[in-house]
C-alpha cells in the first residue's frame, strides 16, 4: 500500500519523519490546559481550567501570503512559521483576549523533513513567545497542486477573554488617545507588490540594506508579536479599542475598530518610517497616501486609551523593547480617519 501511494507521489515514510523531527518543538509550547499529546485525531483544551466566570472564545485564521516565495526562493524557513502565529495571535488580541491554542496547514508540492522541521520551529518559536499552545495541525503532501520546493502556510488561533472585558470599540469617545506600537518592519503585507518591486530595482538579496541587515534579513524579519505587552496593559489600565494594521495599512484597519460618529485623527510626524518603506516607495514611484493604504508604515498595533493614562501606558510597553508613540486623538466626525503630515 505504501509503495502504491508513493508511486503516486505522496511519501508517508517522509512524513512520519516530519512529525518526529517538529514533536520536540511542538512539546515546548504546551500548557496545563492542553490534554493529549502530538497525533491524535482531534486536540483538546480545558477551557474549565482557564478560571474565568464567562469566558468567551475569540477565533482567528491567516495565513503568510506571499512573504512564502520570498522564504521558499532563498531556502530560509525557521522563521516564516512565526509570521503564521502573529498574524492570527495579534488578531483576536484587539478583542482583549488571551491566546490559548494554535493550529497549523502546511501544504506542499513534496514533504521534505528538513523543511517541515524548520517550519514548524518557527511556528513554535512564536507560539512559545505568547504562551500559546501549539495542539495540532496538518501537513498535506500535494504534488499535483504545487510546483516542486513550494508550500503554503496558514495558521488557526483560539483565545479566551471575559465577557465583562471583550473589548470591541464600543466605549471609543472624543477625547481619548490613541497609541501606536512599532512595527519590525513590513510584517506579512503587501509581498505581491514588495516582490515586483525587488525584482524591477534587480538588487542581490545578499547585499546590505543597512549596517547590520541584507535586503533579505530585512525583508524576511518576523511579523512582531504585541500579545505580552498588550496583555500586560488591559490588565492594568482601560483600553476602548484595538487595531493590528495588517492589509489595507492604516485607511482601512483603524476604522474597523471604531463607532460611527468618531474620527481617528493620525499625525504621521509622530513616529519613524522604517527605510525600507522609504526604499519600497521610491522603487515603485508610489504617493505617500497609497502608501498608507498598503503598509503598515512603521506601526503594527494600535490602543484607543484615555489621555489621562497615555504616558503610562507607553512606557510599560517599552519595557518590552517595543516603541511605543502616541500618535492621534480621537473627536467627532464623518470621516472614520484622517491622516495629518502625509507628504505629497
Amino acid at each position: 500500500m505504501s509503495n502504491a501511494y508513493q508511486q503516486a507521489g505522496v511519501d508517508i515514510h517522509a512524513g512520519y519523519e516530519a512529525v518526529e523531527r517538529i514533536s520536540s518543538h511542538v512539546k515546548r509550547t504546551m500548557r496545563k490546559e492542553v490534554l493529549g499529546g502530538l497525533g491524535g485525531f482531534g486536540a483538546t483544551f480545558d477551557l474549565s481550567q482557564l478560571n474565568m466566570k464567562a469566558p468567551l472564545l475569540v477565533s482567528g485564521t491567516d495565513g503568510v501570503g506571499t512573504k512564502l516565495k520570498l522564504a521558499i526562493d532563498y531556502n530560509k524557513h525557521d522563521t516564516i512559521g512565526i509570521d503564521a502565529v502573529a498574524m492570527c495571535v495579534n488578531d483576536i488580541l484587539t478583542t482583549g483576549a488571551e491566546p490559548l491554542y494554535f493550529l497549523d496547514y502546511i501544504a506542499t508540492n513534496k514533504v521534505v523533513p528538513e523543511v517541515i522541521e524548520q517550519i514548524v520551529k518557527g511556528v513554535s518559536d512564536g507560539c512559545e513567545e505568547t504562551h500559546t499552545a501549539l495542539i495540532g495541525g496538518e501537513t498535506a503532501e500535494m504534488g499535483e497542486m504545487y510546483h516542486e520546493g513550494e508550500y503554503d502556510l496558514a495558521g488557526f488561533a483560539v483565545g479566551a477573554v471575559e465577557k465583562d472585558d471583550y473589548i470591541d470599540g464600543s466605549n471609543v469617545q472624543p477625547g481619548q488617545v490613541i497609541i501606536g506600537l512599532a512595527s519590525s518592519g513590513i510584517h506579512s503585507n503587501g509581498y505581491s507588490l514588495v516582490r515586483q518591486l525587488i525584482a524591477k530595482a534587480n538588487v542581490q538579496m545578499t547585499d546590505k540594506f543597512t549596517a547590520d541587515e541584507s535586503y533579505l534579513e530585512t525583508l524576511l524579519k518576523p511579523t512582531r508579536l504585541y500579545v505580552n505587552p498588550v496583555l500586560e496593559v488591559i490588565k492594568k489600565y482601560t483600553v476602548h479599542a484595538m487595531t493590528h494594521i495588517t492589509g489595507g495599512g492604516f485607511y482601512e484597519n483603524i476604522p474597523r475598530a471604531l463607532p460611527e460618529g468618531v474620527t481617528a485623527n493620525i499625525d504621521v510626524t509622530t513616529f519613524p518610517t522604517p527605510k525600507i518603506f522609504d526604499w519600497l516607495q521610491e522603487q515603485g514611484e508610489i504617493s505617500t497616501e497609497e502608501m498608507y493604504n498598503i503598509f503598515n508604515m512603521g506601526i503594527g498595533f494600535t490602543l484607543v486609551v484615555d489621555a489621562a493614562n497615555s504616558k503610562a501606558i507607553i512606557e510599560h510597553i517599552k519595557r518590552h523593547n517595543i516603541e511605543a508613540f502616541e500618535i492621534g486623538t480621537i473627536t467627532s466626525g464623518d470621516e472614520p480617519i484622517q491622516l495629518t503630515g502625509v507628504k505629497a
